[in-house]
């Protein structure tokens, strides 16, 4: 399969991004195969964040003068731009400081009473379900929210390779009130086939919580076509800042919500008897907003835009086919995930013949090749593969197949230095 990228193109989209001119360790460019833990960020994202700061720094809806105005004017741009990259409404979109934190928001939510009172949301003799190829943010909020209100705590399990076996579906009893799903693993790259597992929730009623963090920068989106009822988003994870994430939710459940966290902002009147709050999103944004990396985070998106997301999703899903292939000629190492490219993101995370991963990264950094080891915040998924630890080398919009070369050539390294003669 090849790229629709021409090798001038990829040559100019990579000049956008100024740390892939970096040196390493080995005084190499670093080859930077590490986009499923952070992105890097394009010229233009980080400029958009120093010129906010330099031009328009204000407080966002708290004043009539030129800084707040414009301030707040970003806020709300940025807020319609993600709304329309992910297939929302802007009032259905909520910001939150990452991922994690829009979960934890969802979650902390459904163990209280809804906004207009009464029995929480989520209590006693109801079920919440998840999978066994979550990230610990899509896990551990849910066995808290169980911890907490004493609902049942179940999950889909996984098939040989990693993908949730459609089988265990089961699990989504008729007193089901969340099942919260990974659109895309971060270790075995699985893409979930989210279609049954929607179907299977609605039809007890059960809202659907979909973790999008790695599938939003890698391919088109649209939550109103996947008929999710919440989703979570990654501002850093797709070419935009760090400090920033959001919530997206159906107006109408949103509108059942209590608030997260309490202050500015979030309140409509407050008397010392009581407090009323703001109608949604404002109502789950208490406090000073990140405004600078929200500007930036909506600069990141015009970016994938301009790029074209089926394009990227094109290019990445060619190189995955380049990496299986170099992978599979690496004597020792084991993949974990889909053997299909297709059905993957672009990532693989891979056993090294029992060398520890920490090891790997280390003799591979010394090639200035970047790798992500350790769990990936990924622990029962590991169990799943008799794992505590892996290696992943994960794909972005300006990786390549020189790329590709050089991690084979370290893993090459990495056999000579550990395995001498086997």
């Amino acid at each position: 399969m090849d790229s629709p990228f021409t090798d001038r193109e990829l040559t100019r989209l990579r000049a956008d991004f100024p740390i892939l001119s970096r040196r390493g360790r080995g005084g190499k460019p670093i080859v930077y195969l590490d986009a499923a833990a952070t992105s890097q960020k394009p010229r233009s994202v980080i400029q958009a964040e120093s010129s906010f700061y330099e031009n328009s720094n204000g407080a966002v809806h708290r004043g009539t003068h030129l800084l707040a105005d414009e301030s707040s004017q970003y806020f709300e741009d940025a807020r319609l731009k993600l709304a329309g990259f992910v297939g929302a409404s802007p009032d259905e979109i909520v910001w939150t400081k990452n991922a994690t934190e829009a979960l934890n928001l969802l979650a902390y939510a459904l163990s209280n009473p809804g906004i207009t009172g009464g029995a929480p949301l989520v209590g006693e003799g109801d079920r919440v379900v998840t999978t066994r190829a979550e990230h610990h943010a899509n896990l551990v909020p849910w066995q808290l929210l169980s911890q907490r209100t004493g609902c049942e705590f179940a999950y889909l399990d996984l098939d040989p390779q990693g993908r949730i076996d459609l089988e265990t579906l089961d699990a989504i009893t008729a007193n089901t009130k969340v099942v919260a799903v990974t659109h895309a693993s971060n270790v075995s790259g699985a893409i979930t086939d989210i279609t049954p597992i929607i179907q299977a929730a609605h039809a007890v009623g059960a809202w659907v919580v979909l973790d999008t963090c790695q599938s939003s920068a890698h391919m088109p989106l649209d939550v109103k076509a996947l008929e999710v009822d919440f989703a979570c988003f990654s501002g850093h994870k797709m070419a935009g800042p760090t400090g920033i994430g959001a919530l997206y939710g159906r107006r109408e459940l949103l509108d059942q919500l209590p608030p997260f966290l309490a202050g500015g902002s979030m309140i409509a009147d407050v008397t010392m008897d009581k407090t009323t709050f703001q109608p949604v999103p404002e109502r789950f944004e208490a406090g000073s907003q990140p405004v600078a990396q929200i500007h930036a985070w909506a600069v990141a998106l015009d970016y994938l835009q301009e790029v074209g997301m089926e394009r990227i999703r094109s290019h990445e899903l060619a190189l995955t086919q380049y990496l299986l292939e170099g992978l599979a000629t690496v004597k020792g190492l084991r993949l974990l995930g889909p053997a299909d490219y297709r059905e993957r993101v672009g990532l693989a995370a891979f056993d090294f013949a029992g060398i520890h991963p920490h090891d790997v990264g280390q003799v591979l950094d010394a090639e200035d090749v970047a790798i992500r080891v350790g769990h990936h915040c990924a622990l029962p998924l590991h169990a799943h593969y008799g794992l505590r630890a892996s290696c992943r080398a994960s794909l972005s919009l300006t990786s390549s197949r020189e790329d590709i070369d050089r991690l084979i050539a370290g893993l090459e390294v990495v056999r000579s230095f550990f395995l001498r003669g086997k």
